[in-house]
């Protein structure tokens, strides 16, 4: 008769796996992916080495996969964000309050998304390049939505989309500096929806 485990132990299992994934986000996050380690990893999940390598063959294929659940995370947020909002300056404020939110409470997600691994894992460049598509695609499709309502200017919405996604990086960096955040995340989340809007000349 095959094995076939029961489900007390694949939550078990997948406990673990939870738990490395998330003590790795955190190890990445201060130590940086070329100074954290294996051992630095499984220490802070309180697993043992090899339950490390029975998941995942190095620290890379770690790190890549994390890199993807984070990406798909941050955009399925923002997507979530905009949903069901009606007009160009509601969904731009939703999806701007989205992303520095995510980044002020879960700083060490948005770390690994926008400065962890950068040049250090060469599979990386690849997804990297595929989420930020994926950022301005997301971002494009409510823009082509308002040139059509006449809502905006017609313009090159590809370009006016990737502002928006840069804009937001620079805002969120510059947040992540800070010692104490919090304070200033109202402030930046409305002037970042009014630097936006005003860029892809959506009147007053």
């Amino acid at each position: 008769m095959s094995y076939r485990s029961s489900e007390k132990t694949r939550r078990k299992k997948d406990s673990k796996r939870t738990a490395m994934m998330q003590a790795a986000v955190q190890v990445f996050a201060e130590k940086g992916y070329h100074a954290a380690t294996v051992r630095d990893i499984v220490g802070a999940a309180d697993v043992a080495i090899g339950t490390f390598y029975f998941y995942f063959p190095d620290k890379e294929t770690l790190f890549v996969y994390l890199y993807e659940e984070t990406a798909d995370f941050l955009l399925q947020t923002i997507q979530q964000a905009v949903a069901g909002k009606q007009t160009l300056p509601q969904q731009v404020k939703a999806g701007v309050q989205a992303y520095i939110n995510l980044a002020v409470y879960e700083p060490a997600v948005v770390n690994l998304l926008l400065v962890g691994g950068i040049g250090a894992v060469p599979s990386l460049a690849e997804k990297r390049l595929e989420f930020r598509r994926q950022l301005t695609r997301l971002w494009q499709r409510l823009l082509d939505a308002a040139v059509a309502d006449d809502a905006i200017p017609a313009q090159d919405t590809r370009h006016s989309a990737e502002f928006i996604a840069g804009g937001c990086d620079e805002i969120i960096l510059g947040l992540l500096e800070v010692p104490n955040p919090e304070p200033f995340v109202q402030n930046a989340a409305d002037d970042l929806t009014t630097l936006v809007l005003r860029a892809v000349g959506m009147p007053d």
